[in-house]
């Protein structure tokens, strides 16, 4: 009896959409949670763990997101110069209002992302944050996605 092999995806086979999330009042977890689903392709029927091919996400507005509880004040993010003693610590409300508050939403999506790898990296790679309002990818036309209006958890007012 013959049965029909089911297709496995590949990265020059499918099409990568773009889509624009507005991040304004955006919770921070939720919102890297449905960035990473996006950018792994999750949310496709032909998904495939070893092809990339998930969508190109734009976020506006990344320095309008929302934590949930303390973490505004509580949640620090580490570094390290690389130099004995040289850790360096700044809580999320200092990154939100410093020169890059973007950072706060990429090293969200990052942390979801799997280990690093080389599909990790090109895949972080379709991920495009701005801080403001505007963006250069017009020519692409995005498509708006209503993040917030998915779940009511998913926005602070």
């Amino acid at each position: 009896m013959l049965t029909k092999a089911t297709r496995s995806a590949s990265t020059e086979t499918s099409t990568h959409r773009w889509i624009v999330i507005d991040a304004e009042g955006a919770v921070v977890g939720r919102l890297a949670s449905f960035i990473a689903l996006h950018l792994r392709g999750k949310h496709r029927a032909d998904f495939t763990p070893h092809a990339d091919v998930g969508d190109h996400v734009v976020v506006i507005n990344a320095d309008k997101v929302v934590f949930t509880g303390k973490k505004m004040t509580d949640k620090v993010y580490y570094r390290h110069t690389g130099y004995p003693g040289g850790i360096k610590e700044r809580r999320a409300g200092q990154v939100l209002g410093g020169r890059f508050p973007e950072r706060v939403v990429e090293m969200a999506v990052k942390r979801m992302m799997p280990k690093e790898s080389p599909l990790a990296r090109k895949q972080l790679g379709k991920l495009r944050v701005y801080a403001g309002a505007e963006h250069p990818h017009a020519a692409q036309n995005p498509t708006p996605v209503d993040f917030k209006a998915l779940n009511r958890k998913n926005a602070r007012v």
